[in-house]
């Protein structure tokens, strides 16, 4: 499989009484990597990069870089809304050794498309390392239209995009008005089996926190067009993927993965809370019902 495709985990961020558990974010990773996961995305939403300090984001990123050891391809998060703060975040991740990064939409500033590209523009110039843009309209307010997305794939280091508008026909938009090898991602669980199966490379996953080996099976089916093998491990996550949401993400995964032994504490930090006891409640029969508990 080639780099930057199939399933790639948007990695949690692990605190113990709110400070970064470094102990537990070297077993995840390594949890993640002997389930056959084929990337990780540190600092990204589902990571709480919006309440992590700079200092703790560098932190993330280096760890992440360190215990993959080349293993599989990190792509970490350093968006932000100020151009300035995305171009240092992006210099850190590149003196870290990371493959690649992720780079978020301005959120709150509400750029018009020009604003976008100009932004992107100005990272890719700045900082010589692949970059993956990353439009989340519905957390960003901003859209980046795919007449924008085809401009940015001219610019010399942007060499893909996640796609989290939840849309099929502007993911076709996309693909079709950039060049060959430009890796488009979906941003979302649900849409991820559709989507390589029209020309994406991969995802960019939450579900995949939990059940690495699950996503990447079935991204691995539908990249190579077995469509019964990708529809049974679709139909079997499906349930999960939309639990993954029926809190504030990442508190339902957080769980999820404290249910699994696999973190010591699922609190995220304000203003994220944790799963509230319904999702809890559906989360333990759900998991059960897949014998993962």
């Amino acid at each position: 499989m080639e780099r930057f495709h199939g399933a790639i985990t948007a990695l949690i961020t692990p605190f113990i009484n709110g400070e970064l558990d470094e102990k537990g974010l070297v077993e995840l990773i390594e949890f993640q990597i002997e389930n056959g996961i084929h990337g990780i995305v540190p600092c990204g939403t589902t990571g709480e990069s919006a309440t992590l300090s700079f200092d703790e984001h560098k932190r993330v990123i280096d760890l992440t870089v360190k215990t993959v050891a080349g293993r599989v391809p990190v792509i970490a998060g350093t968006g932000a809304n100020n151009t300035m703060e995305a171009i240092e975040l992006t210099e850190s991740a590149k003196e870290s050794g990371a493959d690649a990064v992720l780079s978020v939409a301005p959120y709150y500033n509400k750029p018009n498309q020009e604003g976008l590209y100009l932004h992107f523009k100005t990272i890719a110039e700045a900082v010589n390392i692949p970059i993956v843009l990353y439009n989340v309209p519905g957390r960003t307010v901003v859209h980046i239209l795919p007449e924008t997305v085809a401009r940015l794939a001219a610019v010399e280091n942007i060499i893909g995009i996640k796609e989290a508008c939840g849309s099929l026909e502007q993911i076709s938009d996309v693909i079709r008005f950039c060049p060959d090898d430009f890796i488009l991602l979906s941003g979302d669980d649900f849409t991820s089996m559709p989507t390589a199966l029209i020309g994406g490379k991969g995802v960019i996953s939450v579900v995949s926190n939990v059940d690495p080996g699950g996503m990447s099976r079935m991204m691995e089916a539908a990249l190579v067009g077995d469509l019964a093998a990708a529809n049974k491990e679709h139909y079997r996550l499906f349930s999960l993927m939309k639990l993954m949401f029926k809190s504030p993400s990442p508190g339902p995964a957080k769980k999820a993965l404290e249910m699994l032994g696999r973190i010591k504490d699922d609190s995220p930090r304000l203003p994220m809370t944790p799963a509230d006891e319904q999702t809890v409640q559906a989360l333990r029969m759900e998991m059960s019902s897949l014998s993962m508990i």
